[in-house]
């Protein structure tokens, strides 16, 4: 079995200490390839850095997480772009809009998403997205770049039922984490992920955060990481009806497709 972590914010500081062992932990629990989000300008920097470090095991993204939105200017266009050329650059993003926090202005927001939508579109590259509490705004420009965009994955899927649709009909991929196994907010996915089709679903951890309330037994830390991407794929399949080899092997597939990837030498 081989699983895909579409989503983990391997640059954060809470791994420096045991990088390493982390890494080993999530080969052991099945986790083959990792993809390293980029959500500002170093940590897309850093992304790299890292993806370099461990060819054809990691792999990044570069982009500007709303929250991080008031930095986006004109040296931040350029360095995205430059990153954007990197072999093991596999995706724009992490982008998108967020009115939950709202950390940057909406307008700001807004401004800094359509950027990186246009670097993804004049690069042929797919996107990597965020959207909370935010929908109409990040439908209404997610679909006027749409046709530009080879693909795009809604990730870290926690909105209704209609959001969800909304996104598939615009042929976007959808990235569920450990939200799924929340018993106080993620009760509501667990009605309906089996209606994401086979090739349009993947799983992320989203790591260091979102830690799966129902891992057993739970870490002293209560620091998330790739090792428990095989948790939330067996929860996910009993969600959908499929063994966890099921799940895995379609995941893995629809990763592997959507970012360009070779699947690592054994």
């Amino acid at each position: 079995m081989e699983l895909i972590d579409i989503g983990a914010n391997l640059t954060h500081e809470s791994f420096a200490h045991d990088f390493d062992a982390v890494l080993e932990r999530a080969r052991t629990h099945d986790v083959a390839q990792i993809m390293v989000t980029g959500a500002s300008r170093e940590g897309s920097e850093q992304a790299l850095a890292l993806a370099k470090a461990h060819p054809g095991r990691l792999f990044a993204t570069a982009g500007v997480h709303p929250h991080h939105a008031v930095e986006y200017d004109a040296d931040t266009d350029a360095l995205l772009r430059r990153l954007a050329d990197e072999a093991e650059v596999k995706a724009v993003g992490e982008t998108g809009l967020d009115y939950h926090r709202n950390y940057s202005p909406r307008g700001v927001q807004l401004e800094a998403f359509e950027k990186q939508l246009t670097i993804a579109a004049e690069r042929g590259m797919p996107v990597f997205l965020h959207q909370r509490d935010a929908h109409a705004d990040f439908l209404a420009l997610l679909k006027s770049f749409r046709d530009a965009l080879p693909a795009a994955v809604v990730h870290c899927f926690t909105d209704t039922r209609e959001a969800l649709f909304d996104y598939l009909d615009l042929d976007c991929h959808i990235g569920i984490t450990g939200w799924l196994c929340d018993e106080r907010r993620g009760t509501h996915l667990r009605e309906f992920v089996r209606e994401i089709p086979e090739g349009r679903l993947m799983i992320e951890t989203d790591a260091p955060y979102l830690l799966p309330r129902t891992v057993r037994p739970k870490p002293d830390h209560r620091r998330n990481e790739p090792m428990f991407l095989k948790h939330i794929c067996e929860e996910l399949a009993r969600d959908r009806g499929e063994t966890l080899e099921q799940t895995a092997a379609h995941t893995t597939d629809t990763a592997r497709a959507f970012f360009g990837l070779e699947a690592p030498a054994s």
